[in-house]
């Protein structure tokens, strides 16, 4: 589930091992690329965390973010 914190939404997702984490990722940035929005996230093993904000609307949480959000949760 995603939460709002610090003007970000944030999730954590856990994989059973990283090339399963590591998929993910890649089909999360296809989608990102789609939209030319892009998240901040970090990658270890298993586990993947993802901080989305709008860095050009003053790094708040916006629309695109909220979409991007949606579409990442289709992933899983």
């Amino acid at each position: 589930m995603w939460q709002q914190t610090k003007q970000q939404l944030y999730r954590k997702f856990e994989f059973s091992n990283f090339s399963a984490a590591f998929a993910f990722m890649v089909r999360v940035a296809m989608e990102a690329e789609k939209m030319n929005h892009h998240p901040r996230w970090t990658n270890v093993w298993n586990t993947v965390e993802i901080w989305l904000s709008t860095h050009d609307a003053g790094d708040i949480v916006t629309k695109k973010d909220l979409e991007l959000a949606k579409k990442i949760d289709a992933l899983v």
